[in-house]
């Protein structure tokens, strides 16, 4: 079978910073394809300034394509719970506001029972003291932000480094799953 007969699906999360969302699934097996941009608001056509005044209602968020013959929806959203801070509800890390809010965005009903389901194991895990905030809802367009944001990690490696490091993701990320971060690679 060749990858044009290929039926590929499509994954939507919000995590915060797009910057760092993109770089823990570009290295999955099985994603294709990680594309930042913004949804759930209210205007069309958003650009980065209207994302970033927090007037346009839009989440910063990444789409990402895979193969789910080599990479399931269930290991994606493993992989997206271990990248949050899912009991913040205003914003992620040092990133405020509701563009950075979490948010699993479904694209199917089969995504959306997976992901409510994924969401409950969580908080029944008690991994975390506080309670689970991350929306589950339904996809809306999805915008692509501009080509400077677009893999930015690989074109701008020592700006990305630099904002990853001061903004309190991978403290909170050892902190709360340690060794475990590692099991989804």
């Amino acid at each position: 079978m060749n990858d044009e007969n290929k039926k590929y699906e499509t994954a939507i999360f919000a995590g915060g910073c797009f910057w760092c969302m993109v770089s823990p699934f570009d290295i999955l097996d099985g994603v294709i394809k990680v594309e930042s941009g913004y949804t759930g608001g209210h205007l069309e056509n958003p650009t980065y300034k209207d994302v970033k005044s927090q007037t346009s209602g839009h989440y910063e968020a990444i789409r990402i394509i895979y193969d789910p013959e080599i990479i399931t929806y269930k290991k994606l959203l493993d992989a997206y719970w271990r990248q949050i801070d899912p009991t913040d509800d205003e914003g992620q890390f040092h990133d405020r506001g509701p563009s950075y809010r979490t948010a699993i965005f479904y694209t199917t009903e089969a995504q959306r029972i997976e992901a409510e389901k994924s969401k409950n194991e969580l908080e029944n895990s008690k991994r975390f003291e506080k309670p689970i905030v991350t929306q589950i809802l339904p996809a809306k367009t999805f915008y692509l932000a501009e080509e400077y944001h677009q893999d930015f990690y690989k074109k701008s490696p020592e700006e990305y480094k630099k904002d990853r490091g001061i903004s309190g993701r991978d403290e909170f990320i050892r902190k709360h799953w340690g060794e475990d971060y590692y099991s989804i690679f």
